[in-house]
């Protein structure tokens, strides 16, 4: 039997807001470790963020060069090298895990690389990558577990050996066809950037509109910038079932639109969802209660039903982005040294990279109008911000729901260039409770893409 090694803080977990919160005690004095398996510093450095916005840039270059006689540029044959776009992915990922390694060094942090269980409350069995087993019991334990692709219950999918977005930025060779099942962020990402590096690209949703929670006015411009570049896409269609093996032959009967056909192509992306990483760990012997779709159960102060243990991030069922979890670590911290923070109201921005990006804060026209809203709104063509002229990227358009009876900001929404960047404007605002007036009224640079917002925010209607 192991003897139990005591630390004041235990995370398990090394991503976004577990390495801050642990980076952040062990600098205060506190005995603390983190217990990662595999990613040091989570997910979002290693296999989702960071390194597919690193390959949609590889991407948006080729795109470049493809128009670049638009430009007055001659460049003669051009062709993707997949090996060189992988290979700069990887060394952007060994800098970034570095680096990680260095802040756990320099705030005193142990890493602890290993598969752990509960066996106890408070307590983990920990089996080490590199052999043997430690026993870890923390005062205060946090999870930070995380999530990972669903792979949905359609029949011969997953003998197909469908790619996740951890193995397609693996790939070092360009798919022929590529065959995307989700209409979301990570299908969409990926389905514009490897139709710019040159393969053929099939879109499969079976909600009625790409990225459903959107208006569906969004929805559709977005859908018409994608098939603009050649990208085909099914909407409302059901996947009766898969045949063949991704990475060489792959055949997929889908329903839509009340008739059947063959989707053949080369590869298989599934993009459907997230599921998050509880199962299998003993958390039942940790007195922490999961929700119904297995993720940990918490209040607003990001509290389990556990004493003493608190959960982070996506396994908590918080927004899946790691800016969120960086402000759920910000709420855990505040709150142990005497604070009363909670994730109530927050105000969660968030980015789609898509070229143009969208980008959306607050409430969409349609979640105002479900909750019994009917604010003014306001929309702007792309093409009337004096930018895009400079630019020559004129596609998307601005949007802003302002409160029927006051100038409160209620939602922004974006397709076009620079669009989070624009929105942290409107959020900014929205933040502050200024009203839509003082960023109609301002003075904002010329020719900038934010300078749009002046002429958004004067055609918002007059309250009545």
């Amino acid at each position: 039997m192991n003897p139990t090694e005591r630390y004041e803080f235990l995370v398990l977990g090394s991503g976004a807001g577990g390495k801050l919160l642990s980076w952040h005690m062990a600098s205060a004095g506190r005995r603390t470790a983190v217990v990662e398996r595999r990613w040091i510093g989570g997910s979002c450095p290693n296999i989702n963020c960071l390194p597919s916005k690193n390959e949609i840039w590889s991407a948006k270059v080729a795109d470049l060069v493809h128009h670049a006689t638009q430009f007055g540029m001659l460049t003669g044959t051009a062709s993707i090298d997949m090996k060189r776009v992988r290979q700069r992915k990887r060394d952007m990922v060994d800098a970034l895990v570095a680096m990680h390694l260095e802040h756990y060094r320099a705030s005193g942090t142990e890493l602890i690389m290993g598969e752990a269980r509960f066996v106890a409350p408070k307590t983990l069995e920990v089996h080490l990558n590199d052999g043997g087993t430690r026993t870890l019991e923390g005062e205060r334990v946090f999870l930070n577990l995380g999530t990972h692709a669903a792979i949905p219950p359609i029949p011969g999918l997953a003998d197909a050996g469908p790619l996740t977005n951890i193995e397609l930025l693996e790939i070092d060779r360009l798919p022929e066809h590529l065959v995307v099942l989700g209409g979301g962020y990570v299908g969409l990402e990926f389905a514009q950037a490897y139709r710019r590096f040159g393969s053929r690209v099939t879109v499969i949703t079976n909600g009625e509109q790409l990225v459903e929670r959107e208006d569906p006015d969004v929805a559709a411009e977005l859908q018409r910038i994608l098939a603009g570049e050649g990208i085909d896409i099914l909407v409302g269609a059901e996947v009766l079932d898969v045949a063949g093996r991704s990475g060489d032959d792959v055949r997929l009967r889908v329903r839509s639109g009340g008739r059947e056909q063959t989707i053949a192509g080369s590869d298989l992306l599934v993009a459907t969802g997230r599921i998050p990483n509880t199962a299998g760990i003993g958390l039942e012997l940790a007195g922490v209660e999961l929700d119904a779709r297995g993720y940990i159960k918490v209040n607003d102060r990001l509290e389990t039903t556990a004493p003493d243990v608190w959960a982070i991030g996506e396994s908590a069922g918080s927004p899946q982005f790691t800016h969120v979890s960086e402000n759920d670590f910000r709420i855990i911290r505040d709150n142990l040294g005497g604070g009363s923070r909670s994730t109530r109201g927050r105000l969660v921005p968030y980015c789609l990279f898509t070229d143009p990006p969208l980008a959306r804060v607050g409430l969409s026209e349609r979640e105002a109008r479900q909750q019994g809203i009917a604010p003014r709104v306001a929309t702007l063509p792309m093409s009337d911000v004096l930018r895009t002229y400079t630019t020559g990227e004129a596609a998307g358009f601005m949007k802003v729901l302002v409160e029927s009876q006051g100038d409160r900001i209620l939602g922004f929404a974006m397709i076009g260039p620079e669009a989070g960047e624009v929105m942290a404007s409107v959020q900014t605002a929205m933040l502050g409770g200024l009203p839509y007036t003082v960023l109609r009224d301002a003075i904002l640079t010329h020719p900038t893409m934010a300078e749009g917002l002046g002429s958004l925010f004067a055609a918002v209607p007059a309250a009545h």
